[in-house]
């Protein structure tokens, strides 16, 4: 049965339910004067009306409806109806519908199931180059598995015309600390991907900050194990909810990007298994995730993709993972090694998982039930995720419901760290603003890298010259959606100016002119290469002292995919993290900033003061020889996938801090934090009091949360526990949250239930959890560093 999942009230006539475009998808598009350059244009339009845009939208459904005879379903290749066959009954398990599709299996379609058929930007023009992924077995109606990136939205869909809504980044998402938020997210992924004619998402970021330079770090969910778990746990059950295969990346402690395809990351068992590791295993416990990519990188000595106790004695023992181990693309280095260590599936080529898998099990070097184990996993998640019975087609999205949807994510994600003297919000008094740097007069940043989301009709700033082979192939973007346009449409009645800020005198003189100045300051990040800061640009940090000693009420909203060190901070009366706010970032932050919304965002990760006082203060990077060479390509490019995945000298990072991740590495280290994990401030107040612990096998925590302000809002109630000396364990790690929503004056009691397991620590001698007897402190508050209530329990 299809789960349940938010916005299926969607109306038909938005959907689109029951008209699909041809298998040229572009001309499905011109069909019914629906392309994604068009969108972009009616998108930045802001003559257009709630009612106009509703006409449009059934313009298109009657366009569909009249031509609707004539438009061919489009399948993906090898998903035609299927034939009745043993394994066509639906009434059978995922296993046993597997077991009965191998019986009747060639070698070479075992085979051809465990391997891709080739990167989209390796093919050649004439082929199809929409999606990576496997071949289909047309002979037995197997389908064929088409994988697209999709960490923030559907990508690549430039090249083919298509639209796909960018989402808010996945560190923003986290940080509205909200599950059902998270199962929307994936479940919008999940439709679109349907639309497109794909049928696998290769999202699902789970990695923990504990590099906080890592270029990906906003494709991530935070610091923290169980709420980054929580999280992508819930974005893969929305996915999967729409018949799509759902997977998690990067399997594991690929923290950082510099060197990725040949560090090798040293750290403990027992370090590994209560951070990332516990991260994979939360998010697995929730989404049953048909798929887990492991990573480019060596963790202890062997790759991630060749690591027996990570992929089997983990994974598919202690985790009981039944879905197939893909490798990231480029990282299989073994045909033999990799099989033993339980890789199920070579991305995106055949180089080992091809003839020479083949070979190895004809001379018994790989075994028939470890062959057989690898095939059954792959079908069976076919089966599991209804790729067999309900395989998909191409339609056109609901733009409108994800645009909506991106709206309502970004509102709750935005998180607003200063407001002194109670800046914000902008009331209707407020006579003149002015709008300072960022681009904020036409859109707002994104991600970059394969994640990356196009921008419809492209992006309206210009990327910069490319240096290098990397920044030729990620470069920023930015969404068209104006803060500028945005602040204008909420307050029509206030003057409201745009300057530049390449000219620090020019943008002094535009603060001083206005009532409040609000500078818009970003830094871009994407896989492939770390920041080499958490500070912003040099430029960047004048521009804002500069307006901040112009004007007082200056406040600074930052565009960001990763936390900002902020020398300024003193000098200005607000901040707000803005993150990557996606597709309609200026509108979810308009609302903000005109108190339309009210804040409720909480950090998924700590601000430090400054890059001292992190772990690992300067950023380990590969030397010379652990860098990929292009020097000898000399125009042709036909070896580049060979270069850019070769198997590299490799080069040694040392997590020593261990268990001291996030949060937990500034309480043990006693270092000041900037703003702390957890931390969001709102336009309402709370107080917390009567806290109540029963022990239990579930532990409950019970206690009340008042609004003491004037406005409707909605706190994140933190819960974290102390263990006993005796666990060797960080100050406190996090156990449990609730939102809690609340009109003025209003108080409710909550209960919070707190597993056993959430209580453990990894024994790695016997390679067991363990619930260590004594005391125990509880601490209930807004943050990581603000826990009012306090009661120690025993165990």
């Amino acid at each position: 049965m299809r789960a349940s999942r938010p916005h299926s009230s969607i109306p038909m006539a938005h959907r689109v339910g029951s008209s699909f475009l041809p298998a040229n998808t572009d001309a499905g598009w011109s069909a019914c004067g629906f392309s994604a350059t068009a969108w972009g244009q009616f998108h930045k339009s802001r003559k257009v009306t709630s009612m106009m845009r509703r006409r449009i939208a059934s313009s298109i459904v009657l366009a569909f409806a009249l031509f609707a005879p004539t438009l061919a379903v489009a399948q993906l290749p090898g998903m035609s109806q299927p034939k009745h066959y043993p394994w066509s009954d639906a009434a059978l398990s995922p296993d046993e519908r597997a077991d009965l599709v191998i019986k009747e299996m060639t070698l070479d379609e075992k085979i051809s199931l465990l391997h891709g058929v080739g990167a989209h930007f390796f093919r050649p023009p004439e082929s199809d180059g929409r999606a990576d992924g496997t071949t289909g077995i047309s002979r037995l109606s197997i389908p064929a598995i088409q994988m697209a990136d999709s960490s923030y939205g559907v990508t690549h869909g430039a090249a083919t015309g298509r639209y796909s809504t960018a989402l808010p980044g996945n560190l923003a998402a986290a940080s509205s600390w909200d599950p059902e938020t998270a199962f929307q997210y994936g479940a919008l992924i999940g439709r679109e991907l349907r639309d497109q004619g794909y049928n696998m998402s290769l999202g699902g970021g789970v990695n923990l900050t504990r590099e906080p330079r890592g270029g990906r770090t906003f494709e991530y969910q935070g610091e923290d194990p169980l709420l980054a778990g929580t999280l992508a746990g819930n974005f893969v059950r929305g996915v999967q909810s729409e018949h799509v295969i759902g997977d998690l990346k990067h399997y594991a402690i690929n923290d950082q990007e510099s060197g990725r395809n040949s560090i090798n990351a040293n750290i403990s068992r027992r370090a590994m298994r209560e951070s990332d590791l516990r991260a994979f295993e939360i998010a697995l416990g929730i989404s049953d995730a048909g798929a887990v990519m492991c990573s480019y990188n060596r963790v202890n000595g062997e790759f991630a993709c060749e690591d027996s106790h990570l992929l089997t004695d983990a994974l598919k023992k202690d985790f009981s993972f039944k879905g197939f181990v893909l490798s990231d693309w480029g990282g299989t280095h073994s045909a033999v090694k990799a099989s033993h260590a339980g890789l199920d599936m070579e991305q995106p080529h055949e180089l080992f998982f091809g003839e020479g898998l083949k070979r190895a099990v004809e001379s018994g070097e790989v075994s028939e039930d470890e062959l057989k184990d690898h095939v059954h996993r792959v079908l069976r998640t076919i089966f599991a995720a209804g790729l067999f019975d309900h395989p998909a087609v191409r339609q056109v999205p609901d733009v409108e419901g994800g645009y909506r949807i991106a709206q309502e994510i970004a509102e709750k994600s935005i998180v607003l760290l200063k407001n002194r003297g109670s800046v914000l919000p902008l009331s209707a008094e407020t006579r003149s603003v002015a709008l300072i740097g960022g681009h904020a007069d036409v859109g707002v940043l994104s991600g970059g890298g394969s994640g990356q989301v196009d921008p419809p009709e492209g992006s309206p700033v210009p990327p910069p010259p490319p240096h290098d082979i990397f920044t030729a192939v990620f470069r920023p973007a930015w969404m068209p959606s104006s803060p500028l346009r945005g602040l204008q449409a909420e307050m029509p009645s206030t003057k409201i100016s745009y300057t530049s800020g390449d000219d620090l005198a020019a943008a002094a003189t535009a603060a001083r002119s206005a009532n409040v100045a609000i500078v818009f300051a970003y830094q871009w990040e994407s896989e492939a290469i770390d920041l080499s800061t958490l500070d912003l640009s040099p430029d960047q940090n004048k521009l804002i002292e500069a307006v901040a000693e112009a004007n007082p009420k200056t406040i600074v909203v930052l565009e960001t995919g990763s936390p900002a060190t902020m020398p300024w901070i003193d000098k200005v009366a607000g901040v707000i993290e803005a993150w990557y706010p996606g597709i309609r970032g200026a509108e979810a932050l308009a609302n903000i900033l005109t108190g339309s919304v009210n804040p409720t965002g909480k950090l998924a990760v700590t601000f430090p003061t400054s890059d001292a006082d992190l772990p690992h203060p300067k950023l380990v990077l590969p030397p010379a020889e652990s860098l990929p060479d292009f020097n000898h390509l000399q125009g042709d490019d036909s070896n580049i996938f060979g270069i850019l995945f070769q198997a590299l000298p490799p080069f040694q990072v040392n997590y020593d801090e261990g268990l001291k991740v996030g949060y937990k590495w500034y309480d043990a280290e006693k270092k000041p934090v900037l703003f702390p994990f957890g931390f969001g401030l709102s336009y309402t107040t709370y107080t917390y009091s009567g806290l109540s612990v029963t022990p239990g096998e579930t532990t409950k925590v019970s206690f009340i949360v008042k609004n003491t302000g004037k406005r409707t809002g909605t706190e994140v109630a933190q819960i974290y526990f102390s263990l006993p000396d005796a666990a060797g364990e960080p100050p406190k790690r996090l156990v449990g949250w609730i939102r809690v929503e609340l009109r003025p004056g209003e108080a409710k009691q909550v209960s919070v239930p707190v597993g056993r397991d959430r209580l453990t620590v990894y024994d790695d001698v016997s390679d067991s959890w363990k619930l260590i007897q004594g005391s125990y402190v509880v601490r209930v508050g807004d943050s990581s560093q603000n826990l009012p209530l306090q009661q120690t329990v025993s165990f």
